[in-house]
């Protein structure tokens, strides 16, 4: 390529063979985009785990400086079930004893 004469574009408006194109559609490809990274997300039966793994789909259609809000917000999500795990259930209240003596 010459400082005179640019090389042609295709009719996609790439230039050919600089590696930009997208084989598939010939529509030149962003690479800051956002793109899924194909991270299976398995469900794990506790409801706020599973809520953080679903929120964290959302850095998929986020560009790169996104991703901190989603992450923070999963971070908190994960520390508030742990933390409810940590407290574990209500403790059950002692029976209160019986004044009825007439056993």
């Amino acid at each position: 390529m010459s400082d005179s004469m640019p090389e042609p574009a295709t009719a996609a408006g790439t230039v050919p063979g600089n590696g930009a194109e997208d084989p598939a559609a010939g529509a030149p490809l962003d690479p800051a985009a956002p793109a899924p990274i194909g991270v299976v997300r398995t469900p794990t039966g506790n409801a706020g785990v599973d809520a953080g793994l679903e929120r964290l789909a959302d850095a998929d259609h986020l560009p790169a400086d996104g991703h901190i809000e989603v992450y923070e917000d999963v971070h908190r999500g994960l520390r508030e079930t742990l933390t409810a795990l940590d407290a574990g259930p209500a403790p059950v209240p002692a029976p209160m004893p019986s004044y009825d003596n007439r056993s």
